[in-house]
């Protein structure tokens, strides 16, 4: 058994998962009994169509102390959380931004949530939204969950006990989790102050893409994803429950702890991974391939091959390809692109790009290596491999226009002025006499 087994997980992506916290509160033969063991309350919690393909349907049923439903009626509730506004015009610039700061008064994970762009629409199921977090203090007595989209969180400092109602997840920087849509959970600081990146997943639910010529291993393994066991809390009390339906936040009272589910099965579940686990592919010829073979998680679209939200990573890895332009090549694709920075330095960006900024590229505006990357690559010794190892960004990209919100282009998170001056530095080499 391994250490992360012991710590109360079960490995691998996908799998209908059957876990309990009391011996045999799991029902035997039937989802849901006349009468369940522990005198529990089943509930089914489904995350895809009730007739989806079977490859593709996303339930779990949960045996818990009260159903969800137990809760006084929602209120609105007014945070600084604004999406992006359609009365401004979209420019085709490129766009980045320094870290959020870290929050000097008490801030929790919902307060210290800031909206940094969009696209598409959770009521239409399709698009994401890209979110800041930077908080100093653990959720107490306050649950929250989104029934927009499942989040995908990506610590950039400090860990995070995310307590859901399924279970435990521990994360820190260089690892991810996966929050299902609807899903309750609380967050806990156990390190002090955080700060990271939220993927918030409008359309179909994240899955493992399609190796095609990669054959059966490589990239993300499923047996590196870990979802957590059935851990429950019996509590009486006070509590708020704070959810996100529409764009707008909303909380209604509770007198017990919604993290009451002693036993679930099945496939709609919370889990974690570890980036620094992705198994890089890569040249070893020549040439710099295509982004995409970084992908970790592909949320399908309506059309083959085209992702409604992919998640990309660059992990530490070897350059080897002989006589070739070894950082990512200048270019101009039809995606749009948000990358931000987890762990040391992006090897297409000598300065400016730090943990915790982010860029955003959208549709066919060009983009590439700065001026001091472009000169020391084409002066590179490439007979010799390069190790890229204090490094870790991502990306999130989608086919639809990514549109900021009018904070983040008025200053939360700071707007880089002087970021397209990267390129205007890059020097004409071209001599027609010397071929």
């Amino acid at each position: 058994m391994s250490e992360l087994d012991e710590l109360g997980y079960q490995v691998g992506f996908g799998n209908d998962f059957a876990t309990e916290a009391l011996p045999g509160a799991l029902p035997q033969g039937q989802n849901s009994p006349q009468h369940c063991p522990y005198s529990l309350y089943a509930e089914q919690f489904s995350g895809t169509a009730f007739t989806a393909p079977r490859h593709s349907n996303r339930r779990s049923w949960l045996y818990r102390i009260r159903p969800a439903v137990t809760h006084s009626p929602f209120r609105r509730l007014e945070l600084d959380f604004s999406g992006p506004s359609d009365d401004d015009p979209l420019s085709p610039n490129q766009l980045r931004w320094d870290p959020l700061p870290l929050p000097t008064a008490p801030t929790d994970f919902i307060a210290g949530l800031a909206s940094l762009a969009g696209t598409g629409s959770p009521e239409l199921h399709s698009g994401c939204g890209i979110h800041l977090y930077a908080a100093n203090q653990s959720m107490q007595h306050r649950y929250f969950y989104s029934a927009d989209g499942e989040m995908l969180i990506v610590p950039q400092l400090g860990a995070l006990t995310l307590d859901t109602e399924l279970g435990r997840i521990c994360i820190e920087p260089q690892e991810v989790a996966v929050i299902p849509r609807g899903l309750r959970f609380r967050v806990e600081l156990p390190a002090g102050a955080a700060r990271g990146y939220i993927c918030e997943n409008f359309g179909a639910p994240f899955k493992l893409p399609d190796l095609g010529p990669i054959g059966s291993n490589g990239l993300a393994n499923p047996r590196d994803f870990y979802t957590p066991r059935a851990r429950y809390e019996d509590r009486d009390g006070p509590c708020e429950l704070v959810g996100k339906f529409l764009g707008k936040f909303w909380i209604a009272q509770m007198d017990h702890s919604p993290l009451d589910v002693v036993a679930w099965h099945g496939n709609y579940a919370p889990y974690k991974y570890d980036l620094r686990r992705f198994n890089a592919i890569g040249s070893i010829s020549y040439d710099h391939p295509d982004p995409s073979i970084f992908l970790v998680l592909h949320s399908p679209s309506d059309t083959a091959g085209t992702g409604n939200v992919d998640f990309v990573v660059f992990p530490p890895r070897w350059l080897v390809m002989q006589d070739s332009f070894r950082p990512p090549w200048f270019h101009r694709n039809v995606a749009n692109e948000y990358m931000g920075l987890i762990h040391g330095v992006y090897d297409a960006k000598s300065t400016g790009f730090v943990p915790g900024g982010g860029s955003l590229h959208n549709c066919m505006s060009g983009h590439g290596p700065d001026a001091a990357t472009f000169e020391k690559a084409i002066a590179a010794d490439t007979s010799r491999p390069t190790h890229l190892a204090d490094t870790m960004a991502f990306m999130i990209e989608t086919r639809t226009a990514i549109k900021p919100t009018r904070s983040a282009l008025n200053g939360r998170p700071a707007l880089q002025k002087d970021y397209t001056n990267y390129w205007l530095e890059l020097k004409k080499h071209f001599n027609p006499s010397r071929p």
